[in-house]
């Protein structure tokens, strides 16, 4: 059975705003921050979300991946969809708990997943030329 797979979320427009809050950081950072993503890779369909210190949860299935730079404290605000795990949002943590206007911005994002992996999927179009039926 295959394993776990982060993704990111991807807006409608195509943009994928944790891919892009990670690629305006400097290398070293994101490197930091996409060796701390891998961790949710591949583990097995059953297995438990990463403990503390990797991982802790939110709010219900909403969890946080905690990735440190020195000092500095991120965030990546994370569901799972049956084997993906999905990368709904990043901040920079300063202090204290994380802000509901950032937990909001992440369920938002995962409403809208949800809403568009549930769609009925549209008929593909027809093959045209040497590969029409």
């Amino acid at each position: 059975m295959p394993g776990t797979q982060a993704v990111y979320y991807r807006e409608q427009d195509s943009s994928q705003p944790v891919n892009e809050f990670i690629d305006q950081l400097d290398e070293r950072k994101q490197a930091a921050l996409d060796l701390q993503i891998d961790r949710l890779n591949d583990q097995p369909p059953p297995a438990p979300p990463l403990p503390f210190p990797h991982s802790s949860q939110v709010r219900g299935p909403l969890r946080e991946l905690r990735c440190h730079f020195g000092p500095e404290l991120y965030r990546v605000l994370y569901r799972r969809s049956g084997n993906l795990i999905v990368l709904l949002h990043m901040l920079r943590k300063d202090k204290g708990k994380l802000p509901e206007a950032d937990i909001a911005i992440a369920e938002a994002r995962w409403v809208d997943f949800r809403r568009r992996m549930d769609a009925e999927q549209r008929k593909p179009p027809r093959a045209a030329g040497r590969d029409a039926p």
